[in-house]
This record gives C-alpha cells, structure tokens and sequence, in this order.
C-alpha cells in the first residue's frame, strides 16, 4: 500500500495570503523581519522540504514494493525446492524433514475421540438452549 503523500493547507493558506499581500503592496512590511519577502522565502522552503518528503516516500514505496516481489519470488523458488525434495525422496523422509518440511508420519491428527466428545458438547449445547 502506498504511503500518503503530505499536504499542507497552512502553505495553501499562504500562499493565497501572499497574492493579496502582493496584489496590495508588493513591498508590505511590518518590521521586525515581518514582511511579504520573508513571507514568500518561507513558503518557497516550505513548499520544496514537503516536495523532498514526498519525493523521499515515493522512494521507499518503490523499495518496499520490490522487496515484496523478492520475497515472493524467493517464496516460490523455496516451495518448489521442498517439493522436488518430496518428489526424489518422498515426504516421509529424513531428507524432506532436514530440507524444512514436516514428515508425513510427524503431522498431528485429530484424534476420533475428541471429535465425537465436541459433537456431543456441541449437541448438549443446542439442547439447553431450545
């Protein structure tokens, strides 16, 4: 999944801001550093470190989707391995254990037992119920 890009609606709100300032005087100040000019520097930083950000996560969602595809890939390649070990070898063997398979006689079943016992369990339920 793609990672949100970032907006800012306190750069959108200057901007705007400037172009009235600008369409006023063009030289506005207010002293003390607080003027139109210092105004338009600090959107223009602001406005090119939100394009680097984003830039920057465009980077990562690229990386990300490629180490998705490798592991797939690399998925694949392994299942395929374990399967032509099962197919020399069999899947009850030493050799499919050792390659990181289970052996066929090493899964665990579910016993007869326990199944009749939750039928009952589950019949007795419903019969409490109704």
């Amino acid at each position: 999944m793609a990672r949100q890009k970032l907006t800012s609606r306190i750069l959108e709100k200057a901007k705007a801001r400037a172009m009235g300032l600008q369409a006023i005087d063009p030289n506005i100040s207010f002293g003390d550093a607080c003027d139109l000019q210092k105004m338009m520097q600090l959107i223009e930083t602001l406005s090119q470190k939100l394009d680097a950000h984003n830039q920057a996560l465009e980077v990562v969602d690229t990386s990300t989707t490629e180490l998705n595809v490798m592991e797939k890939s690399l998925n694949q390649l392994s299942q395929r391995i374990l399967l032509g070990v099962a197919c020399r070898y069999g899947n009850d063997s030493s050799e499919y254990k050792i390659a990181g398979g289970v052996r066929k006689s090493d899964r665990i079943r579910k016993a007869r037992a326990t199944r009749i016992k939750k039928a009952k369990a589950k019949s007795a339920l419903l019969k409490n119920e109704v």
